[in-house]
């Protein structure tokens, strides 16, 4: 069995984290740390966790523990595990953004490997440590990374991705509250978000002269998930624009392509990411939708446990979303 700690266990990953691991076949739950709810039951912060686990968040921290999801905001995990030094042999897998940059992927002097098993899962199974993306860079980037192999980025690509209220984190604020949320709908970070940074990368790991990104963020009137609609120039057939598509996602085990237009709840509690292609005139429209707590977070985060340990890649994985 593998030994799994979780920093930050008290938040929407980390609460999607340990509901995960408890029904992994080959995981267990060493600790879950706090330091606002250390001593109190894992349920008082996650009460759908109720009659499914008894344990308690702890104030301290295994250092000799298998793998540690740290699940901290963005700018604290480089503190935090500078200030814990954990054994050589255990793995970690980082939920903030603080290593996910090319720039900022080194600690200690031991490199963070992006954790998109799409774009890296060779890399994946090597590393010890994992930089897990962002849940809006995630959606993007199954969107696009076919049309980079094929070197057909070269013009600007439109984006707009509508966000549930959780991608904001558990704390709230005056655009999450259910006051204002409710029956609204906004945009923030015009063309800024610091997604634009990770999704740049790994485009250009496969394409050089990527077209620019104009990447416009939506906060939608609902919980969970996120829709993405992209579109750029595209040359050649719908038909082939497909076959770019399926080829490139043809071993991705979470990432299918859907023959009809796709929506949300496809995907909301799953790992999957659904992704459809379209068509008009010049323009290639590409729609992508994923769970941003799972696939955007906490799923991806296992899936690359997984693979780092050289498990079934879908191992605990296996979650059926709910439509209706």
């Amino acid at each position: 069995m593998i030994k799994t700690g979780i920093i930050g266990g008290s938040g929407y990953t980390g609460g999607e984290l340990i509901r995960i691991l408890l029904q992994h076949p080959q995981a267990e739950i060493d600790f879950v740390y706090s330091t606002t709810r250390a001593g109190k039951k894992v349920a008082s912060a996650h009460p759908d966790l109720t009659g499914e686990t008894e344990m308690e968040f702890t104030g301290g921290v295994n250092l000799d523990i298998d793998v540690v999801f740290v699940c901290l905001g963005h700018g604290n995990s480089i503190q935090f595990l500078g200030d814990h030094q954990f054994s050589a042999n255990t793995k970690i897998i980082d939920l903030s953004n603080d290593f996910r940059l090319q720039k900022d992927a080194a600690l200690g002097g031991k490199q963070f490997v992006y954790g998109l098993p799409e774009l890296n899962k060779e890399d994946i199974q090597r590393a010890n440590r994992i930089a897990n993306p962002g849940c809006f860079a995630t959606a993007i980037q199954l969107a696009l990374l076919p049309l980079a192999k094929a070197n057909r980025l070269g013009r600007d690509v439109h984006i707009n991705a509508l966000t549930g209220s959780t991608g904001a984190g558990v704390r709230p604020s005056e655009t999450t509250h259910f006051s204002w949320r409710n029956n609204n709908v906004s945009w923030y970070k015009p063309f800024t978000h610091q997604h634009l940074g990770e999704i740049g990368e790994s485009l250009r790991s496969l394409q050089e002269d990527v077209g620019e990104l104009l990447f416009l963020p939506i906060r939608g009137n609902f919980t969970r998930g996120i829709f993405a609609t992209c579109y750029t120039h595209f040359s050649g057939s719908e038909a082939a624009a497909k076959e770019l598509y399926q080829k490139f996602y043809a071993d991705a085990v979470f990432t299918q392509m859907a023959e009809a237009p796709i929506h949300l709840k496809q995907v909301v509690n799953t790992n999957q990411c659904h992704i459809h292609v379209h068509k008009h005139n010049d323009t290639l429209l590409i729609t992508s939708a994923i769970d941003n707590l799972l696939k955007g977070a906490s799923g991806q985060a296992v899936q690359n446990m997984n693979l780092m340990f050289g498990l079934e890649e879908t191992m605990g994985l296996r979650l059926k979303a709910g439509v209706y």
